[in-house]
């Protein structure tokens, strides 16, 4: 008897440890809301929700896949590279200006996006390629192709900004149906989709298993190498459309338009308790992240904060989002570390 009431009385507090990694960023972001409303009257209004909104759609797009990646214990750096690579390329192939379009003749609008979605399955490609049959690891080989994204937009722009995009990737990016901007239901649709894919199919599944013990589900008949390619081909075309939607946004497609994003997207992943060992999280998680720094953000801006102060308390907030993402993994096995 005394065993079982003993079992009993600390099995809430098992449950938290287990469940620190999902339970510390939504209780972050409760304490963030009501702090901000009550230091603000601005900021609890339908209006500046609309704001974070908005605010936060380029990088939930990015986020949805790095979440693949980061679940199979992996990382891809150049999310944000190759997202201004495919803005800029749909602007380029779209732009009035003959001088710097292509053969003088620019592009229908269909052909320009087709051309900028081939390009961010190509360094999708080339990353999964890179580290799953040469052998580079993602972090080495992803940096890479940061500089190789980069070197394209560098090519195609040569210090110039392009305005012209596409009519669709203009509504998409910068219109709205009714007061939801369109560039939001987008995000959403992306966000749902990804939670389906992940919750309820076998390549979901899958994921999870390739995170959790890559040798385990690879003996389990997981075909590990073609998940990992896979997942890399899904974080580039989710930056890819980021990038295109984001210069109809924007306004403008120019060169670094989008580096914020790399640290933007990886926060909102980790902060929301994906783990960055793999295995665990999902698109909840990076839907609360997400909030988190949007509220976070908005809400800095709302209380006139100084902006070198704002960055220093990103940064405090990530740094706090990665120790309690090492103690979980470290309180669901104990014999790491």
């Amino acid at each position: 008897m005394s065993g079982g009431t003993q079992d009993s009385r600390h099995a809430p507090a098992s449950w938290i440890r287990r469940q620190l990694r999902n339970i510390a960023p939504f209780v972050t972001l409760i304490l963030l809301i009501a702090f901000f409303a009550l230091s603000s009257d601005s900021f609890a209004t339908l209006g500046n929700l609309q704001n974070v909104l908005t605010q936060i759609s380029v990088t939930a797009i990015i986020a949805v896949g790095l979440t693949f990646v980061i679940l199979c214990g992996e990382i891809d750096l150049s999310v944000a590279s190759i997202a201004n690579a495919t803005g800029i390329v749909v602007a380029y192939f779209t732009m009035q200006d003959s001088s710097v379009s292509i053969a003088n003749l620019p592009m229908p609008g269909g052909a320009a996006i087709m051309i900028a979605v081939s390009v961010c399955l190509l360094l999708g490609a080339i990353n999964a390629f890179g580290m799953t049959r040469i052998g580079i690891p993602s972090f080495i080989m992803t940096l890479a192709m940061l500089q190789i994204a980069a070197g394209i937009c560098a090519l195609l722009v040569r210090g110039q900004i392009a305005y012209a995009v596409p009519p669709l990737i203009q509504t998409l990016g910068a219109r709205s149906i009714g007061p939801v901007p369109w560039i939001v239901v987008v995000a959403a649709c992306f966000l749902l989709f990804g939670h389906v894919v992940l919750t309820f199919t076998r390549f979901g599944r899958y994921v999870y298993m390739t995170g959790g013990n890559r040798e385990a589900a690879a003996y389990s008949g997981v075909n590990v190498r073609g998940i990992l390619t896979a997942v890399m081909v899904i974080s580039a075309v989710c930056s890819g459309v980021a990038g295109m939607l984001g210069v109809a946004y924007f306004g403008s497609a120019q060169q670094n338009e989008f580096d914020t994003y790399l640290l933007d997207s990886i926060s909102a992943v980790v902060v929301g308790g994906t783990s960055l060992f793999g295995g665990q999280g999902g698109m909840g998680n990076t839907v609360v992240g997400l909030f988190v720094l949007g509220i976070l953000n908005n809400g800095l801006d709302h209380i006139n904060i100084d902006s070198f102060l704002k960055i220093l308390i990103r940064g405090l907030v990530l740094l706090a989002a990665l120790a309690i993402n090492v103690y979980a993994q470290r309180m669901r096995s104990p014999s790491v570390g």
